[in-house]
């Protein structure tokens, strides 16, 4: 166990006193339980497994206002989505950059009738949308950010200059619309790195993973999931941040009360890395935003050297860890043949696939995408009062958390001291100073290191200066066994799972091997105190992990040595 984690529950066994619990660790529940703590209150944030691991590790990966919920008559949602990607690219510049997306059209009027029809609240499925529908919701969306713009305006391009600039295109091109939105980079790290400016600005307040909260009578215990080990709190509060498994947890704080009707229901996401030289200069650094045959809006752009597409939208009646299947995976690859149909597309070429469910608020739609992407808070009564988050998109991750907050403090009687809105995150503060700052630009450590920790890379690259045998993972990776230490000490690790999938690029940019696992696993097992045989069993988790949720087999391990 990580000498952090052991103060962690030390401080909870020191004053086991709480104004607020957040169950979930998901970037919501994060959001919220950074939120809570900068306005002076003590919180605790629990989550059963790691920060950031289930939907919140799972997004296309886009930081953006949602173009297509224009459609769907929701313009506060596109507002807000907007107003929170210009203050992402602001307060997190380190992660999330602006991304250039391109739409290719087909046709003139097509869907301008349904899209009219959407709008007005049919349900049913979008056809085939043209330059017209296209137009105006660009329009719109450059409209809603006419007053403090931060990216530049949409530009529609003819069939050949479209042709020009992007030949590998599909050749039934009408024309193309230009728009710009945002990407994120890391997004499990954006979320561990609230966490640490909790720690540091404060301080009283402790986030544990792999722990459960558990009501006994009117008491409550933490869990901690590795020893077993129980500790009573006490709370004014519990705000339930658990995304797509919010009903079972709502059952599981409320023992022995009526079922109530449920809160939410989940689709399915999943999206494919892919390693294609040729899709990517296709793209040029541009996201290509189209509609495949059924209407359903996919993606694909540049992700980390590689390429990320996706996505599939598929309804779930039970919240469960999920993954790419097969015939997700073959939609995806078909629905890029059509758009690209001049560049050979094959399974043999992903190096990662990952898969997640969207916490979406209950819904009778036929029509998956006509689903609301908003986010709304129910409070619960009790000796405890509960505040169930319910929804929300990556992008609000702020905006529904300002809006919890406000919800508890109004119930605690307690006043809001500061707005997170202008807050940097991480390392995004002081990031353009460090950029300026660091050593041997465009040299490969330098940038990777930037681009990982931000404005922490300086801190970064000191510790790795003093760490005893600090070396590449590989001739060509960038990271090294200091920066594994340097996780292990300061980023709440507890498996090697959580560095090579959360904390680090590793698996989602293929570069993870058999042999890079194992040079990990020699640096990790003296800084946890693991034995032989856990040192065994965390390499076996990880492959296990590896195989049956992303994707990545043994022989694909095997062969990147």
């Amino acid at each position: 166990m990580s000498k952090q984690r052991q103060n962690s529950l030390a401080a909870l066994s020191h004053d086991d006193s709480f104004d607020v619990v957040v169950l979930g660790g998901g970037i919501n529940g994060i959001g919220v339980y950074r939120d809570l703590a900068l306005q002076g209150l003590r919180v605790l944030l629990v989550e059963r497994n790691d920060f950031c691991s289930g939907c919140s590790a799972a997004p296309s990966r886009m930081i953006h206002g949602g173009l297509r919920y224009l459609e769907n008559g929701e313009f506060d949602l596109v507002k807000e989505s907007l107003a929170e990607r210009d203050a992402l690219l602001r307060n997190a510049p380190h992660y999330v950059q602006p991304l250039p997306t391109t739409i290719p059209i087909t046709s003139l009027l097509s869907g301008t009738l349904n899209a009219a029809a959407s709008f007005l609240g049919w349900s049913g499925k979008p056809s085939r949308r043209g330059a017209l529908p296209i137009k105006l919701g660009l329009g719109l969306y450059d409209w809603v950010t006419r007053s403090n713009r931060v990216l530049p305006k949409h530009q529609f391009h003819s069939a050949g200059s479209t042709r020009r600039a992007r030949p590998a295109l599909t050749p039934d091109l009408l024309c193309s619309a230009t728009y710009y939105d945002a990407w994120i980079s890391h997004p499990e790290r954006l979320g561990l790195e609230m966490i640490l400016d909790v720690e540091q600005h404060s301080p009283a307040s402790q986030a544990l993973n792999y722990a459960e909260l558990t009501p006994e009578g009117e008491n409550w215990h933490v869990i901690d999931s590795l020893t077993g080990d129980r500790q009573p709190i006490k709370t004014r509060v519990i705000v339930n941040a658990t995304g797509a498994w919010l009903d079972s947890a709502i059952s599981a704080l409320n023992p022995g009360a009526p079922r109530s009707a449920p809160l939410v229901s989940g689709t399915k996401g999943s999206h494919l890395i892919l390693d294609n030289a040729s899709l990517m200069q296709a793209l040029d650094g541009h996201m290509i935003y189209f509609e495949n045959d059924d209407g359903r809006v996919c993606i694909v752009f540049p992700y980390l050297g590689k390429v990320l597409a996706g996505s599939t939208d598929i309804r779930v009646e039970t919240a469960q860890r999920v993954r790419c299947e097969a015939a997700e995976r073959d939609y995806i690859l078909a629905s890029l043949g059509r758009v690209f149909p001049d560049i050979a597309l094959s399974a043999d070429q992903i190096v990662f696939s990952y898969s997640g469910i969207r916490p979406l608020p209950k819904s009778d739609h036929d029509y998956t995408g006509r689903i609301s992407r908003g986010h709304d808070v129910r409070r619960i009564n009790g000796t405890v009062p509960q505040f169930c988050m319910i929804g929300g998109k990556w992008t609000t991750f702020r905006a529904f958390a300002e809006q919890t907050s406000n919800a508890v403090l109004q119930e605690l009687k307690h006043p809001r001291q500061t707005c997170t809105r202008a807050l940097a995150i991480g390392g995004g503060a002081g990031f353009a100073s460090a950029q300026t700052d660091a050593p041997a630009q465009g040299n490969a450590r330098t940038d990777h290191l930037l681009a990982t920790y931000g404005s922490r890379a300086t801190e970064v690259a000191a510790f790795c200066a003093a760490f005893a045998d600090d070396r590449p993972l590989t001739d060509t990776s960038p990271t090294t066994t200091g920066e594994i230490a340097f996780l292990a000490r300061h980023e709440h690790v507890v498996t090697l799972s959580d560095i090579v999938l959360r904390r680090s690029p590793l698996a989602i940019t293929g570069q993870i091997s058999t042999r890079m696992i194992d040079r990990i696993c020699a640096v990790l097992r003296p800084l946890m105190a693991w034995s032989q045989a856990e040192t065994t069993q965390q390499k076996q988790d990880l492959l296990a992990e590896l195989n049956s949720y992303y994707g990545v087999s043994q022989d694909m391990l095997d062969s990147r040595n």
